[in-house]
């Protein structure tokens, strides 16, 4: 018999955070998230989005196994702003056993009724720099550091359960060129003569916040009209920023200024911490953190979080001035390939940038939706 239980206790968060690298242990295509973030995140006390979410955690356990967990959210600004009532669904993981999947799923059902919602989408988590999408192509793939790796019947559970696609989400495989092309510096110089746009890279992480709290003020206009996106807040952005900070490798981070010196471009690449975060089983200790900044030195591959560009300055050369100086920099590290983010089928902008790379696309995850 299948019986949920909500988790309450310190022993019952780390079970929750430590159910799926139990799961995936012998998968070589998953790597975990890191444990320490993914317990904070769901800490009243440490996670800002607190203040207008709530959120809940429950373990399925078949006798004393643990057999499945899942999260809800509740963004109660989001919700308001758009005139929904929405709840989200997070960290979903089962073993293939569909009474697993109806129970956790009819659980968080419960609970969001408890708030008047009226449907359910998911897996989604906080903000748009949580982990989102479940995976439905590219299972032979290694996910990235910031993405979720599942089992192919996940998303036949959830289909089997009522549950539709609402969007998707596509990752390619990019590689990496050898020299900058005639294209890029062009559009580099149209920015930086035509427009008098300034890249800027930071040689002191002291001097990030010089530029990172208007770089998100941008963001928030850049990124306002995706799915399920609200606005990062001045606590969030912190909160994001303390996670990040001590991994971000200042070589691989531009902002762009325009006359007013204004920042109006932002893009952010790391070298790809999944492997590292893998042997590591998602911990910092005792050796992880060593693992992680080793990476920062020494990678072939890179990982594309992000690239953000105010909306009015859009067709004016950034992407080629954050490229131009993006594509150096790989071929001095040796890069020979990147990753992208999740980024949605429907966004053409963020399609269309890879037009004139070579790359295939290996990796799709959908968010499904659910009348409740």
């Amino acid at each position: 018999m299948i019986t949920i239980k909500e988790v309450k206790t310190k022993r019952d968060a780390w079970l929750f955070t430590e159910f799926p690298n139990k799961l995936y242990k012998n998968v070589e295509e998953f790597v975990p998230a890191l444990s320490l973030d993914e317990r904070t995140v769901f800490n009243p006390k440490k996670n800002p989005m607190f203040e207008y979410c709530d959120a809940v955690r429950y373990l399925a356990y078949d006798g004393k196994k643990i057999v499945g967990r899942i999260g809800g959210i509740i963004n109660h600004k989001w919700n308001e702003a758009y005139n929904i009532k929405k709840a989200r669904f997070t960290r979903i993981d089962m073993i293939d056993d569909i009474n697993v999947t109806k129970a956790l799923i009819d659980k968080v059902t419960e609970w969001a009724h408890s708030y008047g919602c009226d449907t359910l989408i998911g897996p989604i988590g906080f903000t748009d720099m949580d982990r989102m999408g479940l995976l439905v192509e590219g299972f032979d793939q290694l996910n990235m550091f910031i993405t979720i790796y599942t089992h192919e019947y996940y998303k036949h559970h959830l289909e089997q359960l009522g549950f539709i696609k609402d969007v998707d989400w596509t990752e390619k495989k990019i590689t990496w060129p050898t020299e900058v092309s005639d294209k890029v510096r062009r559009g580099a110089e149209i920015a930086r003569k035509r427009y008098g746009y300034q890249l800027i890279k930071c040689d002191k992480k002291k001097d990030v916040f010089k530029y990172i709290y208007d770089a998100f003020d941008m963001y928030n206009v850049a990124f306002n009209e995706l799915y399920g996106f609200y606005p990062l807040g001045p606590k969030v952005v912190d909160y994001y920023i303390k996670q990040m900070i001590a991994l971000v490798d200042l070589e691989y981070l531009w902002f762009v200024l325009d006359k007013e010196n204004h920042v109006v471009g932002l893009t952010l690449i790391m070298p790809s911490l999944g492997p590292a975060n893998k042997k590591s089983n998602g911990k910092l200790l005792p050796f992880g953190i060593f693992r992680l900044l080793k990476t920062l030195k020494h990678h072939d591959v890179i990982d594309l979080y992000f690239i953000a560009i105010d909306p009015k300055h859009h067709g004016k050369g950034l992407i080629a001035l954050m490229f131009e100086d993006g594509i150096e920099t790989g071929i001095k590290h040796g890069v020979r390939y990147a990753e992208t983010g999740p980024e949605l089928e429907l966004n053409t902008a963020i399609q269309n940038q890879w037009k004139d790379f070579e790359y295939v696309e290996h990796k799709r995850r959908r968010c499904y939706t659910k009348p409740i």
